[in-house]
């Protein structure tokens, strides 16, 4: 007589054990990649910059030289008339501020970005003409930027060294941020102090502060917004420094500083 075996009514089929299998490593699978999204998300809200748009305005351009008739004609600052632009000044051995100026703003660009942040720049190049004076004020405010940096090297004498930051006066449309442009402006100066070793203005200012009320990127801001002199290309020891990628990139990395700062980020 058969035996009954008693036990082979429980025994899971082979193809049963690997859809168990198969199902249990998709549901691993999932959670692994639900973690990972998680972390992605969380890597992104802590950048300091998040949600924030900054401007950045290269002063002058490479080529405002070769054309005198757009570069000259006059505009409204705000306050009186003045040109559309300049081409800025150089360095003896001829690097032109508008290189300098746009090399700084790249370079501050992308340590912006990389920290989350939206960059609106005035130019994307250093081959054109302009734009003038106002349409970048324009340009900055219509983009609501959080806060805004005005990018220039000075052309002062000789034997003057140091950086300069220039702060607005009140004069209408930039009233309601003149309080914030200062604070702003303070953050630009103890950066440059701490993060790069251009000296205070010898010539230009008080302790590298100076109220400008002559300027239509300042005088016609909506958003919180200095302009800041580097140092003076005038001057041999400036100079060195001014035209040195590892100088830029240093000064990139102080006002990044200063804007993350401001924001209180």
């Amino acid at each position: 007589m058969a035996e009954t075996c008693h036990y082979c009514s429980l025994m899971i089929r082979p193809s049963y054990v690997r859809l168990i299998l198969v199902a249990a490593v998709a549901v691993l699978l999932a959670a692994a990649l639900a973690a990972s999204s998680g972390r992605a998300a969380a890597a992104a809200s802590a950048k300091p910059l998040a949600g924030i748009i900054v401007g950045i305005d290269p002063g002058h351009n490479g080529r405002n030289a070769d054309d005198p008739s757009f570069i000259d004609h006059l505009i409204w600052n705000g306050r009186e008339r003045e040109t559309c632009d300049t081409a800025g000044t150089e360095t003896d051995g001829g690097y032109t501020e508008a290189r300098f100026n746009f090399k700084v703003a790249t370079y501050l660009r992308a340590d912006l970005q990389r920290d989350g942040a939206r960059v609106v720049m005035t130019r994307t190049s250093n081959t054109g003409v302009g734009p003038c004076v106002t349409t970048r004020a324009q340009i900055i405010n219509r983009a609501h930027a959080d806060v805004a940096i005005d990018i220039h090297a000075d052309g002062g004498p000789a034997s003057g060294r140091g950086f300069t930051v220039l702060e607005p006066v009140a004069d209408g449309p930039n009233d309601r941020v003149i309080g914030s442009s200062r604070r702003f402006g303070s953050d630009v100066r103890s950066a440059f102090l701490s993060m790069t070793t251009m000296p205070v203005s010898t010539y230009d200012g008080v302790d590298a502060v100076a109220y400008r009320d002559d300027l239509a990127g300042l005088n016609l801001t909506t958003v919180p917004k200095v302009l800041v002199e580097c140092g003076n290309m005038r001057n041999a020891t400036d100079a060195a420094l001014l035209t040195s990628a590892r100088f830029q990139q240093e000064i990139a990395r102080a006002l990044a500083a200063a804007i993350i700062r401001f924001l209180g980020r």
